[in-house]
C-alpha cells in the first residue's frame, strides 16, 4: 500500500480547541451538552493562517445569515405551525423507538433490485468528455414514507417523485465510481462539477455519478421560492422522511451501476451532501470509502447557530415544551451519530474548513470521534472557499489509491 502522510495541510488536528474527544456516550441525544451550539471553533494557528481562516469566516457569516434568513421566512413558518408541531409531536415516538434500536434498517428500508432508470441526453452545461459519455439518469421513485401517515402528503409532492443523477462514463467498460452529492440549495451539476474538481478526478479513470437530493433541482417545486425548500418546510417528521428518501433513492442508483458491472463504489459528499454521505456509510452495503467534505452531523445544533432561523425554532419547541434533547431524539433516527458505520476507519476520511461558520468545524470532530478517529484533513478556508483545496483534492486521490480504489 502506497504510504500518506497523516497531515498536508497547514491546520494539524492537535491545533483544534477540543483536543479532547467530544463525542459523549450513547445515546448521544441525551449525552451531548445542551449548548454544544455554542461551543468555540478555535484552532491555535501562525498568524497567517489564522488571518486567512479569521477571513473566510466572516464570509461565512454573511453568507449563513442569508441562507438563515430565506430559510425562517419562507419554510420555517410552514414547518413550525400550530397544526404541524401538534402532528410532529404525536409522531416523536415512531421516530425515537427506531432512533433507541441502533439498527438503521429499522428506518433505512431497502429498495426494490432492478428499478428500471432512463438515460437522457444532458444538458447544455454539461461535462463532455474526451474518451466517454456523460448521460442524464432518470427513475420513478417507489419510496414510501417510513410512516403511514404521511404518505399521501409526502406523495402528492410530485416532481419530488422522479430521480435524477448525471453519470460520467469512460468508453470500454465500466470504471470505479465515485458517487457525488451536493450541499443544501447547491444542486447544479456544473457548479458541483467545478468545486469539486470532478473532471480532473474523471481524468484519473474514475467514472462519475453526481446524485440529486429530494426537493432540490428538477425534484424541487415547481414554485418553490429556492431550490430545497421542500426538504425543510413540510415539519420535523417530513424531513425524517426527506432524508430517509435520500437513501433510498441513491442506493437504488448504487442498483443501477452494479447492474451497469461497476464493482467498486465510493462516496463523497459536501455540506447536507456530507451528512447523507456519512449516513450511506452505515447503511449501504458494499461500499469502497466515504468521504464526507465539511459535514454537518446534527441538524438540531447547525440550525441553533443559524441567526436568524435559530431563534424561531426555539421558540416553536420552547413553546412546545420540547428541550434540546427532545428534538435531538426525534431526529436522530437519521443522524450519523447513531449508528456504526458498516466500513472500517481506514476507509472513512472526513475534510474540514477551520473557517466553515455553515457547518462548524466541531460538527466534524464529532463525526470524527464517533468514526474512531479516522483519517482527516482540515483546510484553512471556510464552506465555500476551501483555501488550500489542490492539497485536500491530492489527499483524497492518494486516499483512494491506497485502499486499492484504482
Amino acid at each position: 500500500m502506497e504510504e500518506i502522510s497523516s497531515i498536508v495541510s497547514r491546520v494539524a488536528n492537535e491545533t483544534y480547541g477540543h483536543s479532547r474527544r467530544i463525542m459523549p456516550e450513547q445515546p448521544w441525544w441525551d449525552n451531548l451538552e445542551p449548548s454544544f451550539h455554542k461551543f468555540p471553533d478555535d484552532f491555535y494557528l501562525d498568524l497567517r493562517t489564522q488571518v486567512m481562516v479569521d477571513a473566510t469566516a466572516g464570509v461565512d457569516l454573511l453568507l449563513r445569515t442569508g441562507m438563515a434568513a430565506a430559510v425562517a421566512t419562507l419554510a420555517m413558518p410552514l414547518s413550525l405551525n400550530p397544526l404541524r408541531l401538534r402532528e410532529d409531536n404525536a409522531d416523536r415516538r415512531f421516530y425515537e423507538e427506531m432512533a433507541e434500536s441502533g439498527d438503521p434498517a429499522q428506518f433505512f428500508r431497502a429498495p426494490p433490485s432492478g428499478v428500471h432508470v432512463d438515460e437522457l441526453p444532458p444538458g447544455a452545461l454539461a461535462f463532455q468528455p474526451e474518451d466517454g459519455t456523460c448521460r442524464l439518469l432518470r427513475f420513478d421513485s417507489p419510496f414510501e414514507t417510513v410512516n403511514p401517515r404521511l404518505r399521501e402528503r409526502y406523495r402528492s409532492h410530485t416532481r419530488n417523485n422522479t430521480a435524477w443523477a448525471q453519470y460520467w462514463r469512460h468508453d470500454g467498460g465500466p470504471r470505479p465510481t465515485l458517487v457525488v452529492i451536493h450541499g443544501f440549495m447547491a444542486d447544479p451539476y456544473w457548479v458541483n462539477s467545478r468545486f469539486l474538481a470532478l473532471p480532473w478526478f474523471y481524468k484519473q479513470g474514475y467514472d462519475i455519478l453526481l446524485y440529486t437530493l429530494p426537493h432540490h433541482g428538477r425534484r424541487a417545486a415547481a414554485l418553490a421560492p429556492f431550490s430545497g425548500h421542500g426538504y425543510f418546510s413540510g415539519g420535523v417528521s417530513h424531513i425524517n422522511e426527506t432524508v430517509a428518501h435520500s437513501i433510498f433513492d441513491l442506493r437504488i442508483f448504487i442498483d443501477y451501476l452494479r447492474r451497469q458491472g461497476v464493482d467498486k463504489i465510493g462516496v463523497t459528499g459536501i455540506s447536507l451532501g456530507g451528512y447523507t454521505t456519512a449516513l450511506a456509510a452505515s447503511v449501504v452495503d458494499d461500499l469502497e470509502f466515504a468521504i464526507p467534505n465539511v459535514p454537518v452531523v446534527s441538524l438540531v445544533d447547525l440550525i441553533f447557530q443559524w441567526f436568524p432561523a435559530g431563534p424561531f425554532v426555539k421558540t416553536g419547541l420552547r413553546l412546545s415544551g420540547i428541550s434540546v434533547r427532545d428534538a435531538r431524539h426525534t431526529l436522530a433516527v437519521h443522524c450519523p451519530l447513531t449508528y456504526r458505520p458498516k466500513l472500517p476507519k481506514e476507509r472513512l476520511m472526513i475534510i474540514g474548513g477551520a473557517g466553515d461558520r455553515l457547518a462548524p468545524p466541531k460538527h466534524s470532530r464529532l463525526l470524527w470521534d464517533h468514526w474512531d478517529r479516522c483519517r482527516i484533513h482540515w483546510f484553512p478556508g471556510n464552506h465555500v472557499i476551501h483555501l488550500d483545496q489542490g492539497k485536500y483534492l491530492k489527499e483524497m486521490a492518494a486516499f483512494m489509491r491506497n485502499i486499492g480504489f484504482a
